[in-house]
């Protein structure tokens, strides 16, 4: 069984005028297409984009309430080849998180996917302490996606490069902040999606380690406190789920060997990039991981994760 849990869809809305030029590919006839033509049995759907549009909190609610229950109309549609993540931003407001409890518990979305940053402010900030509280309690997934750019946009408008480089360093960064600002001392069975293989975070877990392991000692590193975590960061970032969006067998090898196959769910981000899903079926199977350990990857935790049978 393969379940793709890393693909994109609009609401018509949004079709009808997309951020780019060019016909839209996010839809849920892309998704079911793409999904027959590669044998992918289930798809994840998610939406992050109603941002692009305004700054505004109040303006921003409308567009996840009308999204949420387009996907969920989606989930619902297509019963057993479709599951649907909410969409939400983690601060802290009472009306977006009755918001989000709603769409679980009425209309039965799977979990709920944040953005890395929201307008340069991290989910490991004290108002998404609620947030974070809320999603423990419904126990569902929080999947974090990168925004279209984070930090240091102003050097990355060419070539691409707040796509390609930019993107997946505020995933890096988020999941960073979140391990070493305690996430998990406070929620320890959060259970947290991070998507584009957590934004190379394993390449740069070690030097996470030695920070804290050194601390004082490492003095041209800045100060550690105040400690609040009781273990090195890799303990926690065993206890994150990483998805396989990169397209590279020696990162996705990367993951696998740093945080196990248990914590390892396949996506390939398409739609939008529906010409690449096969590629991405093909990187798992390249990894000749054990049969076990391979079923695992690209449906088995992702089972676990959706409570799915």
């Amino acid at each position: 069984m393969i379940i793709d849990f890393h693909t994109h869809v609009y609401p018509p809305k949004q079709q009808a005028a997309p951020a780019w030029q060019g016909k839209c590919p996010m839809t849920i006839e892309n998704v079911l297409a793409a999904q027959d033509r590669h044998g992918v049995d289930a798809t994840v759907i998610s939406n992050h984009t109603p941002y692009l549009r305004h700054a505004d909190f109040d303006k921003i609610l409308v567009d996840h309430r009308e999204i949420n229950k387009f996907l969920a109309e989606q989930q619902h549609q297509h019963a057993g080849k479709i599951y649907a993540l909410a969409c939400s931003i983690p601060n802290g407001r009472d009306d977006y998180l009755k918001e989000l409890e709603r769409a679980i518990k009425v209309d039965g979305m799977k979990g709920v996917m944040i953005r890395a940053s929201h307008q340069h402010v991290y989910p490991d900030a004290d108002a998404a302490k609620p947030f974070f509280k809320l999603c423990t309690d419904l126990d569902v997934p929080v999947v974090i996606h990168p925004p279209p750019v984070g930090y240091g946009e102003e050097v990355m408008n060419d070539y691409r490069l707040a796509s390609s480089v930019g993107r997946p360093q505020d995933n890096c960064l988020a999941l960073a902040r979140l391990i070493v600002r305690g996430i998990f001392e406070q929620f320890p069975t959060l259970k947290l999606v991070v998507t584009h293989l957590g934004g190379g975070i394993c390449e740069v877990i070690g030097r996470m380690n030695y920070a804290y392991t050194l601390q004082e000692e490492a003095f041209f590193l800045g100060s550690y406190e105040p400690m609040l975590i009781k273990h090195p960061p890799l303990h926690y970032l065993k206890m994150c789920y990483l998805d396989t969006v990169c397209y590279h067998l020696p990162a996705a090898r990367c993951i696998v060997e740093t945080v196990g196959a248990d914590k390892v769910v396949f996506g390939t981000d398409a739609p939008p990039l529906t010409a690449i899903k096969g590629d991405g079926i093909k990187m798992v199977r390249d990894l000749k991981l054990a049969p076990a350990d391979e079923a695992k990857v690209f449906s088995g935790n992702a089972k676990k994760l959706l409570k799915i049978t």
